[in-house]
């Protein structure tokens, strides 16, 4: 089955973003992934208007900062932009977990609190009929299988975005990871890297050389199409590009680079 395939453009900053759809949608791809701030944006009926024009979607729009971060400003901030999500209607409302504290290690409690706190969220979402999707990501707060596990276990309402390629860091089975979670499973990335071997620096890190997703095939990505085909997952599935950005290059141009990632991914049984 084809899955709805998206792009993330997690690089673009101040894009002319019309062009740069105009350019998404030429290459092929299905919608797209927005992390942009509500300034450069404007009002949702803005962007559900050029999205129209050109024919693609926004699928799926993300938090700036964790849910666990304190501050009555910073959790405004989000519930503007999960109004804003609503307004757009996209699939879910995507967040990550915060930096690790300071000074100590992590322990259950804190896992256990950046899940209630990620619950409130989606509890504001709910009003929208809008879902949170946790986004699984190395060198956070939840930072390995066990705590992802622990992290997982403790939500209530928030579901799951699994990125393979971190999975995959933190050695748990990739495949095995979207079979496991596929009950909370409401989102997939796609990333690549290119080191054969990857391990912790001496600050505890991973530290890959990401690339588009194709280029290295750290992950055998045809494979992990086929188990998500194979559970019936019929929800976005979003690729990732390579980093850093060519210099001097604008979205325009990486949008229309991106063609071949898509015709990667398609290949791939996406």
């Amino acid at each position: 089955m084809a899955f709805k395939l998206g792009y993330c453009a997690l690089r673009w900053k101040n894009p002319d973003l019309e062009r740069s759809l105009e350019a998404l949608k030429k290459a092929g791809w299905d919608g797209w992934e927005c992390r942009l701030p509500l300034d450069w944006l404007g009002p949702a009926s803005r962007v559900r208007k050029i999205c129209d024009n050109v024919g693609l979607p926004m699928a799926v729009f993300t938090a700036q900062g964790s849910p666990e971060t304190p501050g009555w400003e910073h959790t405004e901030r989000n519930m503007r932009r999960i109004d804003f999500a609503a307004e757009m209607g996209v699939d879910c409302f995507m967040y990550m977990s915060g930096r690790k504290p300071e000074g100590r290690s992590v322990n259950a409690d804190d896992i256990k609190r950046a899940a209630e706190a990620a619950d409130e969220w989606a509890e504001y979402a709910a009003q929208y009929d809008l879902e949170l999707s946790y986004h699984i990501h190395t060198n956070l707060l939840v930072d390995s299988k066990e705590d992802w596990q622990l992290y997982t276990r403790q939500l209530q309402k928030a579901k799951l975005c699994i990125d393979v390629s971190h999975a995959q860091l933190w050695g748990y089975d990739a495949a095995q990871s979207l079979r496991d979670f596929r009950d909370q499973l409401n989102y997939v990335h796609l990333q690549d890297w290119a080191d054969e071997n990857i391990a912790r620096d001496a600050e505890g890190r991973f530290m890959p050389a990401w690339v588009s997703v194709g280029v290295a095939q750290a992950l055998d990505f045809p494979a992990l199409a086929k188990v998500l085909s194979d559970m019936g997952y019929d929800r976005w599935v979003t690729a990732c590009p390579g980093a850093p950005i060519y210099e001097g290059e604008d979205a325009v141009h990486e949008a229309t680079r991106s063609a071949k990632m898509y015709r990667y991914c398609r290949n791939a049984g996406y």
